[in-house]
């Protein structure tokens, strides 16, 4: 037995190296899209997109490999999708805070997450809040993501009397229409890697008609990370106006990965025989530790992706998946000048299908018990409406302990989602707070 066989354990787990090395190419092929997506919506925060692209293939390999290594897991981690729009819109453009700030306030969520897993409070939070409202704030983000990709199409444009409206069908967004139609027919069939081969096809589609011109040259050995690693301000995030925020991105990274990990890990048979995950607070202290070093390089929020089970579904159960998964992506890094051609049309189609794909824990909400049904449905909506995932949630978890303090059940609030509620009024109150303090004076 090789020492790659006896430390990854690969024959108590039923596997080999081929399956594993198989299985780590299909996780990649099918969240490879991220390298082209990620620093599209990163970069509409102002931040150079050259050095996103080389951040984002950087910062998922080192995650990736450390998940294999050190928790011999078939779990890839990268920036999160929802997560990175939290960054861009509702932080940077929404709230005018400057990019290096959410950056701080980035790690510091990671730091938190951390924290509360390593003292045990993590469990009470996660228990805390009804699984009805951490379904609706999938289906929140998912239609919030959908909206982005619209406006990034250029279906959906401003329009003064209606607040939106429907753009003109140009050529641009004839060519991403195109790009979504190919993922769409790719996942009907089941085939790894849509959502990269529709941006593919867009983007050569783009090029065809001379709106993309070619790179200069088509690999590159000349990675700068420069312009954005290392720029976090972590003093600016720490002000009390922060940490809304923090919190915000914290419960989103920790609801996330909570779901992926249990979702992946079960399907894996990384599970005991009482069906609890064998090893799920190192993984999560690693998506925790995920989220830091991603913010040292220059990226949002990294947390445990979904698509793993792409992976998991071709045999992978070791972090030897996992290594190769991340070693795939440090080769992406060698094709820079080429992902950055990519139009932003050609990736909106992504994030749709994206948004589609976490629309699906719609099931999982009872809207017939409106005691919960309309705080996950004032989640969804406001998520959306407001272009605000924190406004969202703080709207929900304030509406979820009134309409059950209105309906006589307040003991059936859980001490914790109390403080929640509490810490969600002073969020949603925050700019009145300065007057308040005034008149007390």
């Amino acid at each position: 037995m090789s020492m790659v066989e006896a430390y990854f354990q690969l024959k108590a787990r039923r596997t080999n190296v081929r399956t594993e090395v198989v299985a780590g190419l299909t996780t990649f092929l099918t969240m490879a899209y991220i390298i082209f997506v990620n620093p599209t919506v990163l970069s509409q925060a102002g931040m150079d997109k050259n050095a996103l692209i080389a951040v984002t293939c950087l910062a998922t390999a080192v995650v990736t490999i450390i998940a294999g290594v050190f928790a011999n897991a078939p779990i890839a981690m990268a920036p999160g999708m929802g997560l990175n729009a939290f960054f861009t819109y509702t932080l940077v453009l929404g709230n005018k805070v400057e990019w290096q700030t959410a950056l701080g306030i980035v790690f510091m969520s990671g730091f938190f997450f951390l924290l509360l897993t390593l003292v045990g409070l993590r469990k009470k939070l996660v228990e805390a809040i009804p699984p009805g409202l951490i379904s609706a704030i999938s289906v929140g983000i998912g239609l919030f993501i959908t909206f982005i990709g619209l406006v990034n199409l250029g279906i959906v444009v401003n329009n003064e009397e209606t607040l939106v409206g429907q753009g003109p069908l140009t050529t641009k967004v004839l060519i991403g229409l195109a790009g979504l139609l190919v993922m769409l027919f790719l996942e009907m069939k089941r085939i790894k890697g849509a959502l990269l081969i529709g941006i593919m096809f867009s983007t050569l589609l783009a090029v065809a008609f001379g709106y993309v011109q070619k790179p200069a040259e088509f690999i590159s050995l000349h990675i700068d990370i420069r312009p954005v690693a290392l720029h976090l301000d972590i003093w600016a995030a720490l002000k009390w106006s922060m940490f809304g925020s923090i919190f915000s991105l914290m419960f989103m990274d920790m609801f996330d990965s909570i779901g992926t990990l249990v979702a992946c890990c079960h399907e894996a048979k990384l599970v005991d025989e009482h069906g609890r995950i064998k090893g799920l607070d190192r993984l999560l202290n690693i998506d925790a530790l995920a989220t830091m070093i991603g913010a040292l390089f220059g990226t949002s929020t990294t947390t445990s992706y979904i698509e793993s089970a792409a992976g998991i579904e071709e045999g992978g159960r070791t972090g030897l998946t996992s290594v190769v998964n991340g070693a795939l992506f440090l080769l992406a890094l060698l094709f820079v000048p080429i992902i950055g051609i990519v139009p932003i049309y050609a990736t909106a189609p992504a994030l749709i299908m994206v948004g589609l794909f976490m629309m699906k824990e719609v099931r999982n909400i009872d809207f017939g018990n409106l005691e919960e049904g309309f705080p996950a449905f004032i989640i969804i909506v406001m998520i959306a409406l407001c272009y605000s995932i924190s406004a969202g949630l703080a709207f929900g978890f304030v509406s979820y302990t009134l309409i059950k303090t209105a309906a006589g059940r307040a003991r059936q609030v859980k001490p914790t989602m109390w403080i929640i509620a509490c810490l969600s009024l002073v969020f949603l109150s925050a700019d009145k707070l300065g007057d308040l303090l005034k008149c007390l004076k």
